[in-house]
C-alpha cells in the first residue's frame, strides 16, 4: 500500500450501485468470488436487489473510497440468524492492502459478533484479508458457484 493513500468508508447510496455493478462484471473477479448471481450482466436485477438491501435494517452497507474514488463495497448481512461479512474490491485496487484496511475500519463500525466470512477455497487474497483482520478458519462447506457452473468448496471464517 502506498503511504499517502487515503482509504475510507461512507454509507452506500443508490448512485454507488452503478459503479459496483461495473466492478462485478470483471471476469477474473467473478471467478474468484465464485458465488455470484446466475447472470451477473443483468443490471436491472442487480440494481433492484441492492436497492432493496439498502433499505433492509439488518444490512449494513458501506462504500470503500481510495483517495475519494469508489474502490469497492463492504457489507454485513444476516443469513439464517448469523451475521456475515461480504466485500468486493475493484481489481485495479487488488494487492495494495485496501481490502484489509477497509475491513478493519468496517469492523470498528459494525459491532455484530460473532461475524462470519465465507470465501472460495482458491481465493487466497480474500482469505489473507480475513486472517489479517483476526478471522479464524472454522470450517468448510460446499455450494454451487454460478460463476464456475460447478459445486466448489468454500472456507468459513469467524471473528468472535
Amino acid at each position: 500500500m502506498i503511504n499517502d493513500t487515503k482509504i475510507g468508508l461512507q454509507p452506500t447510496v443508490i448512485a454507488d450501485l452503478e459503479r459496483f455493478f461495473i466492478f462485478q462484471l470483471d471476469k477474473e473477479a467473478i471467478h474468484l468470488a465464485a458465488f455470484t448471481p446466475k447472470d451477473p450482466t443483468d443490471k436491472a436485477a442487480y440494481l433492484n436487489k441492492y436497492t432493496k438491501l439498502l433499505r433492509e435494517p439488518t444490512v449494513h452497507m458501506r462504500t470503500i473510497l481510495v483517495n475519494n474514488i469508489i474502490a469497492g463495497s463492504i457489507s454485513k448481512f444476516e443469513l439464517e440468524g448469523d451475521a456475515e461479512i461480504t466485500y468486493w474490491i475493484d481489481r485495479n485496487f487488488w494487492g495494495k492492502g485496501i481490502g484489509t484496511t477497509a475491513l478493519k475500519q468496517f469492523l470498528g463500525l459494525e459491532k455484530a459478533r460473532p461475524i462470519l466470512g465465507r470465501v472460495a477455497f482458491d481465493n487466497f487474497g480474500s482469505q489473507r484479508v480475513l486472517e489479517k483482520c483476526g478471522f479464524i478458519k472454522i470450517g468448510k462447506d460446499k455450494g454451487f458457484a454460478n460463476a464456475r457452473q460447478a459445486e466448489i468448496e468454500e472456507f468459513i471464517y469467524k471473528l468472535g
